[in-house]
């Protein structure tokens, strides 16, 4: 059925792609280029040889770097044993169970021979193979394939699998942040097409991709960043649909208090001219001066098309998902959403969103706060060894979570916490 699907299908792979290779739980996400290499897991191919498969496909990496798809009945391996002890006691780690030397590996290696063929030479050489267990048959066959098995399965980009490949191999950059934390996340601020959403993140834009992800490429989404300009590095791996990026939109955080104050000024002032310019370089500073006009104007309409979203302070959502401190950030951007709408925020440690918690509720016009955390356990499925797995992280952040509602100034605030203790004593 997979042979039968079309060749222009979004299912199959094409040059321009942005794909995720993955090896085991190794994930990293590339572009497919016409003749040019990839490098991963120390060892390069040529990523573009796979255009025209199917997503999902698992590849043999052939001389040359070529990618050949791997046919099923090889993923199954050919290495099981029939006979196995019943005790490992006896069997001594010395180094000289195996009898091939990595000079015979590569020689191996340079006839030809395939990962699964290499793999049962060093079964059938190995002294003390047939006397371990069955499960420690097991374990040296995986470990052996992990070493030696020149296989790459290409996936497509989704926020799941890149939020797995930035948790395993760079954390800090997404500030620790588990893919089950992030799903949380978009749950709760109710991510969907069509809404408005505002995102201050500085997660090097997995949290924005997701949320662009998440609606589709419907409606707007307004990214508030800090410093000279935003940094979206994970939305570029997501390979998203020009007409998704119509739907983006960008605001420095440090203009939020003179939008909320009516004192901002989106107009675009000239560059100033040189002063004593020689005559040699009259051209070089006119189509300087030209450009820097140019994107000073394209600055001043993604600044003005932004502030025209948030000045009517019907956002549909919020999510803060920062290394800074939270707390200013979102006592600012809040101010921004309709009544009746969720906002989020993830911090990497409890202590900034306790503070978030205890001035929200000091401040009013929002209910349902409440701050969680989440605890995975990863386990081992197999026959007989089913556990926890012993290594896995022990903690993936915490959120806050809340709803603005409506206040009514005429009331004074006294009344207003009076009626919220006595509404909390009846539930």
């Amino acid at each position: 059925m997979a042979d039968n699907v079309d060749e222009d299908s979004p299912d199959r792979i094409k040059a321009g792609d942005y794909v995720v290779l993955k090896r085991g739980d190794i994930f990293k996400a590339v572009q497919i280029q016409p003749k040019k290499k990839a490098m991963f897991e120390k060892q390069w191919f040529l990523p573009d040889t796979a255009v025209g498969q199917l997503y999902g496909s698992t590849f043999d990496v052939a001389p040359g770097g070529i990618l050949q798809p791997r046919k099923p009945k090889d993923t199954e391996g050919s290495t099981d044993a029939n006979e196995a002890g019943t005790d490992n006691r006896h069997i001594l780690d010395d180094g000289k169970s195996q009898k091939l030397t990595r000079d015979d590996i590569e020689i191996l290696k340079g006839q030809g021979l395939k990962d699964q063929e290499i793999i049962q030479q060093l079964v059938d050489n190995s002294s003390t193979f047939r006397d371990k267990t069955k499960y420690a048959q097991d374990k040296y066959i995986k470990k052996k394939k992990k070493k030696y098995e020149n296989t790459v399965t290409i996936l497509r980009p989704s926020c799941r699998i890149l939020a797995m490949m930035y948790h395993g191999r760079e954390p800090g950059k997404i500030c620790h942040m588990r893919y089950d934390m992030l799903a949380q996340m978009l749950t709760l601020a109710n991510i969907h097409a069509g809404s408005k959403v505002l995102v201050f993140e500085t997660c090097a834009g997995l949290v924005l991709g997701s949320v662009m992800e998440r609606m589709g490429g419907y409606g707007s989404v307004i990214q508030m960043f800090p410093g000279g300009g935003p940094v979206r590095a994970g939305v570029e791996s997501f390979g998203f649909p020009a007409h998704f990026h119509d739907t983006l939109h960008e605001f420095p955080i440090c203009h939020v208090n003179a939008l909320l104050a009516g004192t901002l000024d989106t107009a675009c002032k000239d560059p100033p001219a040189g002063r004593g310019q020689c005559p040699y370089f009259m051209f070089f500073f006119y189509f300087q001066a030209q450009e820097r006009k140019v994107k000073l104007e394209e600055k001043r309409k993604k600044l003005a098309s932004a502030a025209a979203l948030l000045e009517g302070r019907n956002a549909d959502g919020l999510v803060i998902a920062s290394r800074f401190h939270p707390c200013p950030v979102l006592l600012g951007l809040i101010q921004f959403l309709s009544p009746s709408r969720p906002f989020v925020v993830y911090s990497q440690y409890k202590e900034p969103l306790i503070e978030c918690f205890t001035k929200l509720k000091e401040r009013g016009g929002t209910v349902n706060l409440r701050l969680t955390d989440t605890w995975l356990r990863r386990y081992q499925v197999l026959p007989n060894r089913t556990h926890p797995l012993l290594l896995m992280s022990g903690a993936g952040g915490f959120i806050l979570s809340g709803t603005t509602v409506a206040v009514d100034d005429s009331k004074p605030a006294n009344s207003q916490r009076a009626e919220e203790r006595i509404s909390s004593c009846l539930v």
